[in-house]
């Protein structure tokens, strides 16, 4: 396969295996990151360096640095992977307002408006994916993470919601939910509260990002072609 892919978030443990699988399979990378840098270049030292178009720094909890990012889009996307997103773990009444709004903004705001953004040369071209990394979070919800499983559930309504609006434009749009997956986001997880996630799970075990990366790949090629609005759990059974 091949074609322009904007990955938001490639510098996340799940957004930089993606950028090095679809990079594996020639499609060419425009790789947005905010602060870690380093994963970026990492991820150059494991492709040629013509799979990669640009690479775009925006703190996605800034209106300003969403605008900057729309401006510095200077190559056509066919396709959009988001990947990006952090957790917040903490009780709901001990939740700031300044955390909720950098919540929302970041995966739900900045999403809207750069699908909003992307959307018409997809339409005009009656071809393109929008692809979101979600959470099974996102599906059953979670105590202690209350305003990062709200925003994911979001993100699965936007998926459905969408999908019906752009279908007969031939533009797919689908989510994956990732459940126990072997990242930074669970090292805050003592190893008894790990093993008993774990316990939990029916295949017994975390789930790996190349395996998120696999079911991208999946969803970008055409034989998915017949998949739309749909949140695919990957999560081992859990």
């Amino acid at each position: 396969m091949s074609g322009n892919v904007l990955i938001i978030g490639a510098s996340g443990d799940i957004g930089s295996a993606i950028a090095t699988t679809l990079g594996q399979e020639n499609y060419q990378l425009i790789l947005h990151y905010n602060q870690n840098r380093g994963k970026i270049n990492e991820i150059r030292t494991t492709l040629n360096n013509e799979q990669i178009l640009t690479e775009i720094q925006a703190d996605l909890s800034r209106d300003s640095d969403i605008k900057k990012l729309l401006t510095e889009l200077v190559f056509p996307v066919e396709y959009i992977v988001f990947a990006s997103g952090n957790a917040y773990h903490g009780l709901l009444q001990e939740t700031s307002e300044k955390i909720m709004d950098n919540m929302i903004s970041i995966h739900v705001k900045a999403p809207m408006i750069i699908s909003k953004f992307l959307l018409p040369a997809m339409i005009k071209q009656k071809h393109g994916k929008i692809i979101f990394i979600t959470s099974i979070w996102g599906d059953i919800g979670a105590s202690n993470e209350v305003v990062y499983s709200a925003v994911k559930g979001a993100q699965n309504s936007f998926v459905k919601a969408l999908a019906k609006e752009v279908g007969s434009s031939g533009i797919s749009v689908n989510g994956v939910s990732p459940g126990f997956i072997d990242t930074k986001m669970n090292q805050h997880l003592s190893d008894e509260e790990r093993q008993m996630i774990l316990s939990e799970i029916p295949f017994s075990r975390a789930g790996k990002p190349s395996e998120v990366a696999d079911l991208i790949s999946f969803l970008l090629n055409n034989k998915s072609s017949y998949i739309q609005g749909e949140i695919i759990g990957l999560n081992g059974g859990w």
